[in-house]
């Protein structure tokens, strides 16, 4: 997959900053965020928070319905409905989201994303629905 294009990305916002994930590809209908594993994402039980799950699919899908191509002309969505539905623990040192739009119209869009680790396991899937922002 080709390097994403810097000028497409926006310096990086609080939340994006404070957990530390990173925007790796992202082209119409397509997203890619990469986050490092580490220890403060955990739960109680030493796994991942579920909540880290949610932010990095809604990111993906959010992001994946939003593309442009230029950096002029940034549109923006909010979130409708999110599900995310968990299947494994993470391990490794990545988590991967992956969001694709899969259908909608003028103002609103679906998408799915599927989460990953970097030892290829399937740790999670979701769906959203997102309105698009006036630009």
């Amino acid at each position: 997959m080709p390097d994403l294009d810097p000028r497409l990305t926006e310096a990086p916002y609080p939340i994006q900053s404070h957990l530390g994930y990173r925007l790796s590809a992202w082209r119409d209908g397509f997203a890619r965020l990469e986050l490092p594993l580490e220890d403060f994402l955990t739960n109680r039980h030493g796994i991942l928070h579920g909540g880290i799950h949610g932010v990095m699919a809604d990111t993906a899908m959010g992001f994946a319905g939003c593309y442009t191509g230029d950096p002029e002309r940034r549109q923006m969505a909010m979130t409708l409905n999110l599900s995310v539905n968990f299947l494994a623990p993470a391990k490794g040192s990545l988590l991967i989201a992956e969001g694709i739009r899969t259908g909608g119209g003028a103002r609103t869009f679906f998408a799915e994303a599927k989460m990953t680790d970097s030892e290829g396991t399937l740790c999670a899937t979701a769906t959203g629905v997102f309105r698009l922002r006036g630009r």
